[in-house]
């Protein structure tokens, strides 16, 4: 698979690829990550699909939040401000 100039082969790249992604890994073991992934195709393709798989995750987790209850959530805090701080005192 890799052209084997980098000091790691590719069972190690795959095995360190979510320590790569998470930026656990020092900065000497990334750069030979990240060389190894440069020189070996198969390996870059399993990265970019779990970056990208991470991404989609990501993105579906995020809450949702109406804009109608937004409204009424903004109202309610100025209402209070108004509240604690009624004009003329």
């Amino acid at each position: 698979m890799g052209t084997g100039e980098s000091d790691v082969d590719c069972k190690e790249t795959i095995e360190r690829l979510y320590h790569y992604l998470d930026g656990e890994l020092t900065d000497e073991r990334r750069g030979e990550i990240k060389h190894h992934l440069d020189d070996c195709p198969p390996c870059l393709d399993a990265f970019d699909f779990e970056a990208e798989l991470r991404q989609v995750v990501a993105d579906r987790c995020k809450d949702r939040v109406p804009d109608s209850l937004r409204q009424r959530i903004h109202e309610a805090l100025l209402q209070a401000e108004r509240d604690r701080h009624p004009s003329g005192a």
